[in-house]
């Protein structure tokens, strides 16, 4: 772990920094590859750019095991979720009622609930385990399966979106070496520049966790949430100024299936030994997540669409779980 001879809350923005750029630079040149080798925009939206706007969370969770940080990692899925569905997505929805038109929102969202409950069930014996790190991952291959069957009946309107978001021309798909190695570079850099933020980020956290006495599960719900979800925030903020929603709440809706599925089945798999899970969040931040996603289904299937009163309740529903979360246990 870096040593600390700076203050804790300056290592920790300066990670967030190096991480988020990293993670720009990652899935600028992921979405890039991806187009070169032919994959259709619609797929590289729902999922390289769902599983790349996820990238910090991947960073964190394998800094926070590698340094016996469980917590912190599962804290940070948790989080993560929470401030997606109920404060990213409500906000959006806040400032303008936010139409579902996206077909695949008929599949991601039971799969959302299905993720959020087998974590939740998973937890219950108050670890989780390489194992189960494994029937997740086997679990995201099922979801990508179901992902591209289901792209194959998008309607022409959205193929048409999906396209006009992640063209050819936006992700400069040149043909030649010269692409193909500018582009391999990013992908590295942005790697590198990942695992550098992540444990900068993770060991200001923890020096803040024990400097002012917060769990570690409540920074990996709070500060590390909030920074790793930087460009899912940006995304949805820009695309509902700009009224073009369908792709950036789908990819709000995939990345929250992807960090559990993915993220945290890789953080298991990598992880030393089983990850300790905290009991507040056994019992009070798993089972909120999970009951956030099973309320997620009628509220979008209310009229197609999310309303103003519903983005509100949804904010004010989040704001409420931050001031109990500070005030019981921080």
């Amino acid at each position: 772990m870096p040593r600390m001879s700076l203050h804790p809350a300056l290592i920790f923005l300066g990670g967030l920094v190096i991480l988020v750029l990293g993670a720009e630079l990652l899935l600028r040149g992921a979405t890039r590859i991806a187009a070169m080798l032919g994959v259709r925009p619609i797929l590289i939206g729902l999922t390289v750019v769902a599983i790349g706007t996820s990238t910090p969370e991947l960073a964190v969770g394998l800094t926070s095991v590698r340094e016996g940080m469980g917590s912190l990692s599962v804290g940070n899925i948790a989080g993560a979720n929470l401030y997606i569905i109920l404060f990213l997505l409500g906000l959006s929805a806040l400032l303008r009622p936010l139409p579902l038109h996206l077909q695949s929102v008929r599949l991601d969202v039971p799969v959302m609930i299905a993720t959020a409950l087998a974590l939740l069930l998973m937890t219950l014996d108050g670890q989780l385990s390489r194992n189960e790190g494994l029937l997740l991952l086997c679990g995201a291959g099922v979801y990508l399966v179901l992902l591209v069957r289901q792209s194959r009946r998008e309607s022409a309107a959205m193929k048409l979106e999906f396209a006009e978001e992640y063209s050819r021309d936006a992700l400069k798909t040149e043909t030649g070496l010269k692409p193909w190695l500018w582009n391999l570079l990013l992908l590295a850099v942005g790697i590198a520049l990942c695992v550098l933020g992540a444990n900068l980020l993770v060991a200001g956290a923890v020096s803040i966790a024990r400097l002012f006495g917060v769990p570690e599960a409540v920074i990996g719900l709070t500060i590390v949430a909030f920074g790793t979800n930087a460009p899912e925030a940006a995304t949805t903020l820009v695309a509902t100024w700009k009224n073009d929603r369908d792709v950036a709440i789908g990819n709000l809706i995939g990345s929250s299936i992807t960090n559990i599925l993915v993220i945290l089945g890789l953080t298991l798999v990598a992880s030393p030994g089983p990850i300790s899970v905290d009991r507040g969040l056994l019992w009070i931040d798993l089972p909120l997540a999970a009951l956030v996603a099973i309320v997620c289904y009628p509220v979008f299937r209310s009229g197609q669409q999310v309303s103003r009163l519903e983005g509100g309740l949804f904010v004010s529903a989040y704001l409420l779980y931050l001031g109990l979360l500070f005030w019981l246990r921080a």
